[in-house]
This record gives C-alpha cells, structure tokens and sequence, in this order.
C-alpha cells in the first residue's frame, strides 16, 4: 500500500476515535467524578505509551534523559495531562457535550495569540479577521441561541475557554522539544499520573470505580489519550506534507456532533452547528 494512503487511513481512524471522546467523557462521569476519570485515564495512556516505546524498540531513551529534560517533562505534564485535562473534564461535567466540544476546538487560533509572546512571532493585521470570526463562533455557541446568556453554565464555559488556552499553551511550549514523540507522550502521561493521585489524596477522594466507569477510563485512556496520539504521529510521518494530513482534523468536531446526538440524545441546536463552523472557518482562513 502506497505510504500516503497509509496515511490517510491512519489519520482518519485517529479522527474517527477522538470524535468519540466527548460521548466517552459524558457516559464515564455519569458513573464517576472528573478527577478519578483523569486518574485512571492517565494511567492508561502512561501505560500504553510505556508498550509504544518498548515495540518501537526505544526504550533506551528513558536511559538517555538528562535532568533539564526531566523537568521540562515534569513542567508540561503538569500543563498537559493534568490541568488541561481536570478542567476540561470538569467543564464537561458541567456543560451539554454539544457546547463544550466545540469551543476546546478553539485551540488552534490560541496558538498563534500564544505564539507572539512565547516564539516571538508577529501579530499582523490579516491574522485579526480570523481571531474574531472563531471567537464570534465561540460566542454564538456559548449562547446557545439566546443571546441574553440565562440558561447558560458561564462556570463551565469558563472553564472550557481555560482549558483551551492550557492546550494551546501545551503546543506552543512543545515546539521546541526536539525528543522522540513517544518518549515525550509517556513523560507527560507519567507525571499527569502521578500529579492527579496526589490530588486525589490530598482532596480526599476515595479511590473507587464500578464496571461502566472502569470501562469508560480505560476506552478514554487509549481512544483520547494514548493509543490515538500514537496512530496521529505515525500518520504524519507517513505522510508527504503534514497539511495533507492535519485538514483531517476539521472532520472531528462534526463527526462528534452526531455521535452525540445519537448515542447521548441531545439535540443539536442551530447555534452549535453555525458557531462551530465559524471557527473552523476562522482557523482554515488564519491557516491561509
């Protein structure tokens, strides 16, 4: 098989299983709270990146890692698993899944705002239309048509923007990481472990799972975390240009909309639908 139509494959499988992730995360915390989903999940994926590194044959890289790499993985596993993923699941305990998938797609267009301070790049005058058309997306969804903004959760929508700015923030800070992918991928998983298990004792939660919930953070762990990253990875190197694979990307927050109203029964509104498609719209014209 040609290395490009591997690679379309590989892309669309990685979209099809992210785009099942909102519905994952809506049915999991209907049988356990945000922070043991974070747990187990991370646990998980650390696992599963753990499994990618040995049959990937390097493991020895774990052996190579200096102490500034060290920290520097510490640093973004907290960002990323740990806080992104606490508030993001939060935000999804608190708001329908049609609302809270959409604006944490906001985070390509933060990116390029993060980029001015942190990679010293330059914000031009072209790049503002597509910063407003996402964010007037962000505003339309946020309002779910009634723009007066009285049933809306503004906690869970706070949230959700918070979360991501810290995706954002994530991508931006791993740039300059040159390491091996997977290597990077279990650091992260490892520490966001370990830092939600001391947070988990530290609030006081008892560490307690029933069957749907361990099934949910297991599925969660390897569909959004783990396994899925790895397929994404794999699709990009296989690929001739990177952009053939990324626009792959846009299908997922329209895929999940109907896994949700399928499988979760909500009914998507007009207002999730003409938001969402504006900040794609936003970020496909900031991309141009």
């Amino acid at each position: 098989m040609h290395k490009q139509k591997k690679a379309y494959i590989l892309a669309g499988f990685a979209v099809a299983l992210w785009a099942t992730a909102p519905t994952a995360f809506k049915l999991t915390l209907s049988h356990t709270n945000f922070v043991l989903m974070l747990l187990a999940s991370s646990f998980v994926a650390s696992i599963a990146s753990l499994i990618l590194l040995f049959f990937t044959h390097k493991f020895h890289l774990l052996k190579e890692i200096s102490g500034k790499d060290f920290l520097h993985s510490a640093i973004l596993g907290f960002i990323n698993p740990f806080v992104y993923y606490l508030v993001l699941f939060k935000a999804y305990e608190l708001l329908p899944a049609q609302i809270a998938q959409p604006i944490n797609f906001l985070w390509p267009i933060l990116i390029v705002l993060l980029s001015i301070p942190i990679l010293k790049q330059k914000l031009k005058p072209r790049h503002i239309i597509p910063l407003f058309i996402s964010f007037l997306g962000v505003f339309i969804i946020s309002s779910q048509g009634n723009f007066n903004f009285e049933n809306v959760n503004k906690l869970g929508i706070g949230l959700d923007l918070v979360s991501t700015f810290l995706l954002a923030l994530f991508f931006v800070l791993n740039v300059r990481d040159k390491r091996d992918e997977y290597l990077k991928l279990f650091l992260s998983f490892g520490f966001g472990t370990i830092y939600t298990l001391l947070y988990t004792i530290l609030v006081g939660i008892q560490i307690k799972y029933d069957a749907f919930a361990l099934g949910g953070t297991i599925y969660i762990g390897l569909a959004e975390m783990g396994i899925t990253f790895a397929i994404w990875i794999k699709a990009l190197k296989l690929s001739k240009s990177t952009a053939q694979v990324n626009n792959f990307i846009y299908i997922t927050p329209f895929l999940s909309l109907m896994i949700v109203a399928l499988v979760l029964d909500e009914k998507i509104l007009l207002s999730t639908i003409i938001g969402l498609s504006l900040i794609i719209l936003g970020i496909l014209i900031q991309e141009k």
